[in-house]
């Protein structure tokens, strides 16, 4: 695959999902602003992946939050990369962590964390969350906005 002059593959081209999370391509772009600490936010209200064991679909709220460095994670190879899970099977804590490892790998961020508000299965909610350490200092931190889940409480 080629890239355009901001090293982003797929952005302007008709892209087919990719078939499975390893397939799919995390697009960099330069951060414009690479000598300030600023917050990017990611949220994607209708994730969805497998159960590994039943195969039904598994619903998720991510909420992903980054520092960037020198790169910016292009949206579109981001969209695609997260659509992938629609037919990955794997627990909820998998996808989760998965998905910000990758994003780390691939983007080198000051800083990033990334909030997994699982649906109920089973009755049961399972809510993942992971950082890649302390954020930098004075960085203005928002709340995630996703209320813990009440059910009809």
């Amino acid at each position: 695959m080629t890239s355009d002059a901001t090293g982003a593959h797929q952005l302007g081209k008709a892209t087919a999902t990719p078939a499975s999370p390893d397939e799919a391509v995390l697009d960099r772009v330069p951060n414009p602003h690479p000598d300030i600490d600023y917050l990017a936010r990611f949220t994607a209200p209708e994730f969805t992946s497998l159960c590994p064991v039943t195969g039904q679909p598994d619903f998720a709220h991510l909420v992903i939050d980054y520092v960037p460095d020198q790169w910016l994670v292009e949206s579109k190879s981001l969209k695609l990369f997260l659509t992938s899970f629609r037919n990955h099977g794997s627990f909820h804590e998998d996808c989760t962590i998965m998905i910000a490892r990758r994003l780390v790998k691939r983007l080198e961020p000051r800083w990033l964390r990334i909030g997994g508000y699982w649906y109920p299965r089973g009755g049961i909610p399972i809510d993942v969350f992971w950082q890649t350490g302390a954020p930098p200092k004075d960085l203005w931190l928002p709340d995630q906005g996703v209320a813990t889940y009440r059910g009809r409480g």
